[in-house]
């Protein structure tokens, strides 16, 4: 009986260590290969799993801050040339640049097919010759509330189709040569002196209909063209008028038809005093009659 259990022991203690060992080695392959190596098949040992340390996590060193400061220059130039339809609003011909941030200090560069543009409220301080040169299709532009304090006289001048200009809440001292096809000129709120206005600026004008200049430092009124529906005076320091201001002294017969309203308010000036300079219009100017 002894003799038994013994040859038993000899066949069963290899067994299981066998049996042991196959079983860890299954363990360590893919899942999906234990079946496979229950059927007898042979793999090599680089298709067992091994047991991989966790990767620790690097963090980049930060830059430093000159490299930052160069980021950030770089960054702030692009935005600067950034073309003008991603700073403002282009639709079909029209170009909207109000209030545009970062600061708008200069007119942008245009498309060539420009007929409106509307750059109110910027800080543009400065109107070139170069700024207009190559848009002749443009019908009106508006630039009011800027820091213009300058226009060099040849600014407009290639515009032949311009007819509406707005230069109002400005800090221009004298206008340039204005194109000859305006209609409606707007420079309320400057700071426009007479001798900043030459004598023949607007006389030329023979499609002007709508003169805004209230709000100003004006000595005397400038010679006005018969095309004129509205004048704007209101506001200056004009002193004086003549009979040759609005009417023909010479000619009794003589009646302004296109005027329609003149304002003299605010001004040092009684216009009472002047009954032969305002005889010819269809209505009596606004201001001071006492």
């Amino acid at each position: 009986m002894s003799l038994r259990m013994l040859v038993l022991s000899f066949l069963i203690v290899p067994w299981t260590i066998c049996s042991t060992a196959q079983r860890d080695k299954m363990e360590l392959r893919p899942r999906g290969l234990a079946r496979r190596v229950e059927f007898g098949e042979v793999y090599p040992d680089n298709v067992f799993m091994e047991a991989k340390k966790p990767k620790k996590k690097v963090i980049a060193a930060p830059e430093s801050t000159d490299d930052t400061d160069d980021q950030s220059l770089t960054d702030d130039k692009k935005e600067a040339d950034l073309p003008t339809c991603l700073l403002c609003v282009c639709l079909t011909g029209s170009v909207y640049c109000e209030e545009v941030s970062p600061e708008m200090k200069t007119v942008p560069a245009l498309p060539k097919e420009t007929t409106y543009l509307y750059a109110r409220f910027n800080k543009i301080t400065k109107i070139t010759n170069k700024d207009f040169a190559d848009i002749a299709t443009l019908k009106r532009i508006d630039l009011t509330g800027n820091l213009i304090s300058e226009i060099e006289d040849g600014a407009f001048s290639k515009l032949v189709q311009l007819e509406e200009l707005s230069l109002s809440e400005n800090r221009l001292v004298k206008l340039p040569m204005l194109p000859p096809k305006l209609i409606s000129l707007n420079a309320n709120h400057n700071q426009l002196k007479t001798k900043g206005i030459k004598s023949n600026t607007f006389k030329k004008l023979n499609k002007l209909a709508y003169l805004y200049l209230g709000n100003n430092e004006l000595e005397a009124i400038p010679l006005l063209p018969e095309s004129l529906c509205i004048v704007h005076l209101h506001n200056n320091n004009i002193t004086t008028l003549t009979d040759e201001t609005f009417c023909k002294g010479n000619d009794t017969h003589y009646i302004r038809y296109n005027m329609l309203e003149v304002r003299l308010d605010g001004n040092p000036l009684i216009l009472a005093q002047h009954p032969n300079s305002f005889i010819c219009l269809r209505s009596l100017p606004i201001g001071h009659y006492k």
